[in-house]
């Protein structure tokens, strides 16, 4: 229920914080004296869409807090625990700041949680119905709400919702993988003769590189060993030429036999023994590089041919490397794997969506006979509430039908009424705007009761109505305080006599403009109020001595 509420800066109010109690509440004032600002404001707090233009005018933001009592379990803990919130010794406190700025931020017991959070929550913690909600008697699903919160099917429809959800996303993922399967079937055969060339190509990375290197030797072949043997002749010599090791040799056993006139000559013997070993290295390999150059043609052709190989390859394929090359018969391969996969997981969801379907439509039969057997019961309930209400000829049935499938299940629900008793209809379609009341009244009482809603705000639904059956309005109402926490605001003294509590909205104007204020009355107020509500402006004795009569017929 809904303990305390405190506004600041919201339109006309400027500062407010007032409790609340359980049982029926009543909310009366003038018109034009704030009432609807004050269920705007509660709104505001449980994710309404946020307008900047309700800041008051005393600063740049508006805040609104409610504070609430709560069940800890049920659907509030299963949205407080899928956010991390604890509630409080069972309480939940939730608040809203209005930047002028447009920016607006939520909070759950000074935890901050996005607005969709507060929205979430609402639904399970007060129910508003305002004159406009007659507009509900056209929506099918809301009808369907009633009729299952009546029949307990809170727990099929569960199970109806997660498995239609489970089905809707089999069934989309079997369309995602049909056109997946569909694109990959139309480059099939293209795709195989790629890949059949690139795999008969037997890449390997860094193989283009080596070739381009070893064509460059052979092409120049002759020129590469007439240059070694050159260099390796000059090193060893000839018949009439010693060689430079001999050379070395000699020159360095001189300057050894020097070493005892000049000490310096015996490391300069040390380095040219030094330069000799050097050089006869360098030969070795003079000699392996000429041994190593092939004079071959064969070997040049082919060489040559399979360059032209992957010069074509990159060319087709638009590559820069034998990588890319790799990489691109990789990613063919990896789709033709894929293409297996897919036919396989097709397979797979042609089964599961069988399974899925079967299990669907058995929790649709089991709800449509839920349904079936408890429409009759309703409708009586419903009639029998209506007739109470000065509308003893009234007929009330439920209509259930094959509809579209759906998280509901697969049918379709339609109300009807006759005020006659004579040829009912299409509930909405009802042109009194008292009768529309009076079976709204009827429907949000059956559903705030069968739902188990703690606090439910009735926006004068007794608009259309005056007399006796206002009063029978107003009982019914005092009612439902019995059971949970009503707010009735009513511009009815038969309505307003009969609750717990009496809260007064009042509007003053000063300098600074408009304010709304919100107290709470009792006693002699409470009298007066009544009273006024009874005669105007200007109370009569005759209005005073009425309005204690309807207090003290409360019940």
């Amino acid at each position: 229920m809904l303990a305390a509420l405190s506004v600041e800066n919201y339109v006309l109010i400027d500062s407010l914080e007032t409790e609340f109690p359980a049982g029926l509440v009543i909310i009366t004032g003038q018109t034009g004296a704030g009432k609807s600002i004050l269920l705007g404001a509660l709104g505001l707090a449980l994710g309404a869409k946020a307008d900047q233009s309700v800041i008051g005018p005393s600063s740049d933001k508006c805040i609104v807090e409610a504070r609430f009592k709560v069940d800890s379990g049920g659907a509030v803990g299963a949205i407080l625990s899928e956010n991390d919130i604890e509630a409080e010794g069972g309480e939940i406190v939730v608040r809203r700041v209005l930047s002028r700025s447009g920016r607006s931020r939520c909070f759950v017991n000074d935890e901050p949680v996005p607005s969709k959070v507060l929205s979430d929550l609402s639904g399970h913690l007060v129910d508003v119905h305002s004159q406009h909600d007659t507009l509900l008697l056209k929506d099918r699903q809301w009808q369907m709400d009633v009729l299952d919160a009546f029949a307990g099917n809170s727990s099929l429809r569960e199970e109806c919702s997660v498995s239609y959800r489970h089905l809707r996303a089999l069934e989309k993922e079997k369309e995602e993988v049909s056109k997946k399967l569909s694109d990959l079937s139309l480059q099939k055969d293209f795709n195989e003769s790629i890949l059949g060339q690139l795999k008969d190509a037997s890449l390997r990375e860094g193989e283009l590189e080596e070739l381009e290197a070893e064509e460059k030797v052979l092409s120049n072949a002759e020129d590469i060993k007439d240059t070694l043997l050159g260099v390796e002749s000059s090193l060893q010599g000839g018949d009439e030429t010693p060689s430079v090791d001999v050379l070395l040799k000699e020159c360095a056993r001189s300057l050894s036999r020097l070493s005892s006139y000049l000490p310096d000559a015996e490391g300069l013997s040390s380095r040219l023994e030094s330069a000799r070993v050097e050089i006869e290295d360098i030969l070795s390999e003079v000699q392996g590089m000429e041994e190593g150059v092939s004079l071959s043609r064969d070997r040049l052709s082919q060489v040559e041919e399979r360059l032209s190989t992957l010069y074509t390859l990159l060319r087709k394929h638009s590559c820069q490397s034998v990588a890319d090359l790799i990489a691109k018969r990789d990613s063919l391969s990896s789709e033709m794997y894929d293409s297996d996969a897919l036919s396989e997981r097709l397979e797979s969801l042609e089964k599961e969506i069988e399974g899925e379907r079967r299990k669907y439509d058995d929790i649709c039969s089991r709800l449509s006979s839920s349904r079936k057997k408890s429409a009759p019961f309703l409708a009586k309930a419903i009639q029998d509430d209506i007739r109470s209400l000065e509308l003893e000829r009234s007929v009330f049935e439920i209509e259930i039908s094959q509809g579209t499938p759906s998280e509901r299940g697969f049918d379709s629900i339609l109300m009807k009424f006759s005020s006659t008793g004579k040829n009912p209809v299409d509930v909405a379609r009802c042109a009194s705007g008292g009768e529309l009341s009076r079976i709204m009244l009827c429907l949000k009482a059956t559903m705030a009761r069968y739902s188990q809603m703690p606090s439910m705000v009735f926006d004068e639904i007794d608009t259309g109505v005056s007399g006796s059956t206002a009063d029978k309005i107003g009982r019914k109402v005092c009612a439902m305080g019995a059971d949970m926490q009503v707010f009735a605001i009513t511009h009815l003294p038969q309505v307003a006599a009969k609750g717990d509590a009496h809260y007064l909205v009042e509007k003053t104007v000063d300098a600074q403009g408009g304010r709304t204020t919100v107290k709470k009355i009792t006693g002699e107020d409470h009298v007066m109020e009544i009273a006024r509500m009874l005669s105007g402006s200007s109370i009569t004795p005759e209005a005073v001595a009425n309005a204690r009569a309807l207090i003290s017929q409360r019940g």
